[in-house]
């Protein structure tokens, strides 16, 4: 899957503060994300990460 920094996910499961968005800080094994809606980073595995995907926005699309 092709996931690179400054990208925005849109997750499957809601993040505790209800926000499904999440931007990309870094990548690697494992992926560094960003909440919009409350600012909380989060890293975790990147299969983890993956399987939740709902839909990628690259960021020089938008």
């Amino acid at each position: 899957m092709d996931i690179r920094v400054g990208d925005t996910l849109l997750m499957k499961k809601q993040h505790p503060c209800s926000g499904r968005e999440f931007t990309v800080l870094r990548t690697g094994m494992d992926i560094k994300i960003r909440c919009a809606k409350c600012g909380r980073e989060v890293m975790l595995p990147r299969a983890k990460v993956e399987k939740n995907i709902k839909q990628i926005k690259h960021k020089d699309e938008e």
